[in-house]
């Protein structure tokens, strides 16, 4: 079966594409789930917003210099001791969303029934 350059070009740029598309998404970091539900104590479980946090802060390090990027990483902390109760909470949740609020920019919640729901 002969091909003639018309379909020959097509036909290699798309494997092109393709070869490095499948690249691209295997470099992919893994960005961890959209929502994780947090651990709440007595006042409920907090459902936290990974990935919307993740496109504001860009900075993964911003939150995970006081724990591992693993799925139950503060209670291990805290059960540990290494992490008092409500330590990450109070240092860097609402923390950060007091003062972007205090600068004028859109932020999160700050206070704890607004997070934590009871079930």
């Amino acid at each position: 079966m002969k091909h003639n350059m018309s379909t020959l070009i097509p036909l290699a740029f798309i494997a092109v594409l393709s070869f490095f598309g499948s690249m691209a998404l295997a470099q992919t970091p893994n960005v961890g789930a959209a929502e994780i539900v947090l651990e709440g104590g007595t006042s409920g479980n907090v459902t936290f917003p990974h990935q919307r946090h993740q496109q504001k802060i860009e900075d993964c390090m911003v939150c995970h210099a006081a724990f591992p990027q693993k799925a139950g990483a503060i209670e291990d902390l805290k059960t540990q001791g290494k992490l008092a109760k409500k330590q990450i909470m109070n240092e860097q949740c609402t923390k950060c969303h007091k003062e972007k609020k205090q600068a004028g920019e859109k932020a999160g919640p700050t206070t704890c029934t607004t997070c934590h729901v009871k079930q």
